[in-house]
């Protein structure tokens, strides 16, 4: 099929902040980790050492979440959630043994792929605020009792995050020709039609 005839799903700006975003995300994560157990301080390395992944982890975090608030803003109508989402969600366990054939047609994201995007809004917000709680540098007031359920809060969202990005990673994989979505910016109308019909309907309606 010709690049004439794809479709673009996301433009540059888009793109380029996904990846900004990707690449801080693993900052962030990495540096993270250092300090979640001693068996990873090793990842200090890759920062300049102890103190500077200290001090750098949290702008790590703030430019992360900034980056992303750019992606929600033009991202977030497409992932609402409507009742349709359940017929799909209750046919997901099919799909995932390889029969897409009798799932039902999705615009431009499927439950799944929405179930991840609210999984990392809400992981990213917990994150930033209670990374806020022990951030000597700049908020030093909080009482302890605070403190300390904002690190246990931190690590739960930091492990929701993870674990949200793997899925999504390994989605983007599986499902062949989409990554091509998000460094090209366009799929093959063989890929929209296949797996987001609806969206693929609407795409190609003026035409």
């Amino acid at each position: 099929m010709s690049k004439t005839t794809d479709l673009r799903r996301y433009d540059d700006n888009t793109r380029m902040n996904h990846w900004v975003i990707a690449l801080l995300f693993f900052a962030a994560a990495l540096s993270g980790l250092a300090f979640f157990h001693p068996s990873m301080f090793f990842f200090t390395n890759l920062f300049g050492g102890g103190v500077w992944t200290r001090i750098l982890h949290p702008y790590f975090g703030v430019f992360m979440c900034l980056s992303f608030v750019g992606l929600y803003v033009g991202l977030h109508r497409d992932n609402v959630i409507t009742p349709e989402d359940k017929a799909w969600l209750e046919k997901a366990g099919q799909m995932l043994k390889g029969d897409k054939a009798g799932m039902p047609p999705v615009g431009k994201y499927n439950a799944g792929q929405k179930i991840v995007f609210w999984l990392m809004t809400g992981s990213l917000v917990v994150l930033l605020l209670t990374g806020l709680l022990f951030w000597h540098a700049w908020f030093p007031d909080f009482p302890i009792w605070a403190r300390r359920a904002g690190v246990l809060l931190h690590a739960v969202s930091a492990v929701v995050l993870v674990l949200t990005v793997i899925m999504h990673i390994y989605a983007a994989i599986w499902v062949k020709g989409t990554v091509r979505a998000m460094t090209r910016g366009t799929v093959t109308q063989a890929w929209a039609k296949t797996n987001h019909p609806l969206w693929h309907k609407e795409m190609t309606a003026d035409k």
